[in-house]
């Protein structure tokens, strides 16, 4: 028997959680599995198990299996919707991307700088930070007349 009664364990790293599979024996006897849920969280690892007995893994199964299957039904489902949604879409709008610009088409909206098809544009200025409102302004000089020869 390993360490802590270890008969098997397993890791999954995903991006922030690690879970842990364990098989393990307690001191009667039984094999049990243990399913460790591990994060870090603010500086601090914390840590979530479960157990399940060997004599109800059986069930346990079952009923993550039948919970498996509604997802992924529900998963195609959603699918399902979303392409029936975008079939409706494009039937009132047309296919975007398709390049035709006609009356009652859907209107495309760009970012500053970028043109039709998504690229950025060459001949934008660059962003100085002087709002630029098309109003000319006149410049009044505060230096007395005598030594302002423009007035």
């Amino acid at each position: 028997m390993g360490i802590r009664g270890e008969l098997y364990t397993n890791q999954v790293l995903l991006n922030n959680r690690s879970y842990f599979f364990n098989v393990k024996e307690n001191r009667n006897g039984d094999i049990f599995l243990q399913i460790v849920e591990s994060k870090i969280k603010d500086g601090v690892d914390d840590r979530r198990a479960i157990v399940v007995f060997a004599d109800d893994m059986q069930r346990f199964l079952t009923g993550m299996d039948d919970s498996l299957n509604f997802i992924e039904k529900e998963r195609k489902a959603r699918a399902k919707l979303r392409a029936e949604r975008r079939a409706e879409r494009d039937a009132k709008y047309g296919a975007q991307g398709d390049g035709a610009f006609f009356e009652g088409a859907k209107k495309i909206y760009r970012r500053k700088g970028e043109s039709r098809f998504g690229e950025a544009r060459d001949d934008v200025k660059e962003d100085t930070g002087i709002k630029r409102t098309g109003r000319v302004m006149r410049v009044v000089s505060k230096r007395p007349a005598e030594e302002n020869p423009e007035q």
